[in-house]
């Protein structure tokens, strides 16, 4: 069910996706500076794109920063549940050995056997 509304979903995304780059295919002027300051230092970079280019590619490069940056603010969550992890797994080792450690044989025989061998 969900598989199904996954695929409705992104159906009706491209369809409105395509409608936009139909509508929207007049060549649109992109230029790196102001003409007046592109004269002043002599750079005059232009070029000629679809608008449906600049508008998808303005959406990607959004996408894009708001990736980037959640990825940064996520770091220190990252970096704290990490340090916990490695808190835990030695905690569990330590438990682990204590466990060996303090449990001793489990018949009486045994147990004498092993005091007086430690005595000795």
């Amino acid at each position: 069910m969900i598989r199904a509304l996954r695929y409705l979903f992104l159906a009706a995304l491209a369809v409105v996706m395509i409608a936009l780059a139909l509508s929207n295919r007049a060549p649109v002027e992109l230029r790196a500076l102001p003409p007046e300051a592109g004269a002043f230092l002599g750079v005059d970079w232009a070029v000629q794109v679809p608008l449906f280019l600049v508008i998808l590619g303005g959406v990607l490069l959004g996408l894009l920063i708001g990736f980037v940056w959640e990825w940064m603010r996520e770091h220190r969550l990252r970096a704290e549940a990490a340090q916990t992890r490695r808190e835990a797994e030695r905690l569990s080792r330590e438990v682990k050995k204590l466990r060996q450690d303090t449990q001793g044989p489990q018949d009486d025989v045994l147990a004498l056997l092993d005091n007086s061998a430690r005595k000795a």
